[in-house]
């Protein structure tokens, strides 16, 4: 492999590493934006949620785009829009600005999601082709690393009385740290070539016998030159491809395998987990300090199991590594699950006289009550404080009050996160890369991404209402069960890609 193809793979998929970034600053941001905006959890669930909404939308058009202008030019833009939105998040002043800008931000990584695998698969061989499409993914866990980081540096130095950071400001700061590397993306993506599958489809068939010579040298270059003719001899041009034509018979077996995958990976909870870090940690009785710090953790073990995953992939396959994933992931949901429903919640006199800031007069009302679960105890705080103040102090009136084995709700949580972070994290883009023809290519993985991306809003729209009314361990509970549904569907349809040529793997799974 050379260094320009390793290269090229990470600049294109610098876009993961955004989002990353805004998926896991909005974790840390809510702590302090939420309360200060006095958001309900359906406001809540929408700010978060944002993105995910309006990348659907771009993942629906940012395929079918690219397969007509090209890859590269759409990427210039989604790095402008990530820049954009990272201006507007920080200098937000009402909640409808903060979700406007983030949705701004949802258009960029909806697009970067798509064409990311897609541009790297068109670059690769067979040989390398699954560990660098898993660089996307490897960027996107580098992105959580980088904002729990960020999320805990900010949190600690503003809990020291630091003159420049305050409640009110913190989270702008925490939102506005993305437009660093949102720049950088943007310059160097000047550097990047077109792709050479999407040159030759539109005729260009000098200048991509010239990127592929520069990206693999004379010998592999002329060999993918040959696959890539006599595919395209077979196809018709992209731009003829509708929607409809991806009801076609022929497409039938690779559109469900990808839409079961594309829908497992977001409603197994992984975003949910991500983007609601520091609150799900709260609720372990932490606090507030050990809750971003336990982000911090999280995002660790997902680099690791990510980069198991790019050592594995094109070793043990796609097919190994994804079905071990799930299984492991409905494992440790059913550990959560069982975690919280364990636990009981209880305020003692003394306790509640530790809280400060707060009104104690009214929680003496409940003290020494004992609580059986959590529902029961968070909806008997909002009662007697009101949803404001409860939310600014959950983390320490949760730190108090929680009797729980909190190591077996961590070790659940990061055995989720590690079992994601080698299967459907990097696998999924993998396969979507792999699964579809040239020519239905762009149109195929941006409709997958549509469903994807509309099942991660709903996860994410809905879980502050899921933990609110069906509490912790019934909210876990179902996203295992959904998880052990998946791994028996997959076992039973899902391919194995692993070693072969995009188009012999057009040939084997496209039927006539």
């Amino acid at each position: 492999m050379s260094g320009r193809l390793l290269f090229l793979a990470f600049v294109v998929s610098l876009g993961g590493f955004l989002f990353g970034f805004d998926a896991g600053i909005i974790s840390g941001v809510m702590s302090y934006a939420g309360p200060e905006f006095n958001l309900n959890d359906i406001q809540t669930g929408w700010v978060v949620s944002s993105p995910s909404f309006s990348a659907m939308l771009a993942m629906l058009v940012a395929g079918r785009l690219s397969d007509i202008i090209g890859r590269k030019r759409i990427l210039i833009g989604v790095a402008f829009l990530y820049a954009l939105s990272a201006i507007m998040s920080a200098y937000a002043n009402s909640y409808e600005m903060l979700y406007i800008a983030r949705m701004i931000g949802g258009l960029a990584f909806g697009s970067a999601l798509i064409l990311a695998p897609t541009y790297i698969a068109e670059i690769s061989t067979s040989e390398n082709r699954g560990k660098l499409v898993s660089i996307q993914q490897l960027n996107i866990v580098l992105g959580f690393f980088a904002a729990f980081l960020s999320n805990y540096l900010f949190n600690k130095y503003n809990t020291t009385g630091a003159s420049f950071l305050n409640d009110a400001n913190v989270w702008r700061w925490m939102l506005g740290v993305e437009m660093g590397p949102a720049v950088l993306y943007f310059i160097l993506l000047f550097f990047v070539p077109r792709s050479p599958r999407w040159l030759y489809a539109k005729g260009h068939v000098r200048e991509a016998k010239n990127i592929l010579n520069k990206i693999h040298g004379e010998g592999t270059a002329e060999e993918e030159s040959k696959a890539i003719e006599e595919n395209i001899r077979l196809s018709e041009m992209a731009s003829e491809v509708r929607i409809k034509d991806l009801l076609k018979p022929a497409l039938r077996y690779i559109m469900i395998v990808g839409l079961v995958i594309g829908v497992l990976q977001q409603i197994s909870g992984i975003n949910a987990i991500y983007f609601y870090a520091t609150s799900i940690f709260k609720q372990t009785g932490i606090g507030t300090d050990a809750s971003f710090a336990s982000g911090i953790l999280l995002s660790s073990v997902t680099v690791i199991f990510t980069i198991v995953a790019i050592v594995l992939i094109d070793r043990m396959g796609r097919r190994p590594l994804l079905l071990l994933g799930i299984a492991g992931i409905a494992i440790s949901l059913f550990l959560c699950a069982y975690g919280f429903n364990q636990a009981t919640y209880e305020l003692t006199s003394a306790e509640i006289q530790t809280l400060d800031n707060i009104d104690q007069s009214k929680l003496e009302a409940v003290a020494g009550k004992v609580y059986s679960n959590d529902l029961e105890f968070k909806n008997e705080m909002k009662a007697v404080l009101g949803n404001q103040i409860y939310a600014k102090h959950e983390g320490p009136i949760l730190e108090l009050a929680t009797d729980i084995n909190a190591l077996l709700v961590l070790i659940g949580i990061l055995g989720f996160i590690a079992c994601f972070a080698f299967s459907l994290g990097p696998v999924m883009w993998v396969l979507l890369s792999e699964l579809f023809p040239l020519k239905y290519r762009g149109l195929a993985i941006g409709v997958i991404g549509f469903v994807n991306s509309f099942v991660s809003w709903l996860i994410q729209q809905i879980f502050p209402w899921e933990l609110s009314n069906l509490g912790n361990a019934l909210t876990f509970f179902l996203f295992a069960l959904v998880a052990l549904i998946g791994f028996f569907i997959l076992l039973r349809i899902l391919p194995e890609t692993k070693g072969k040529s995009l188009e012999q793997i057009e040939q084997e799974l496209v039927r006539a």
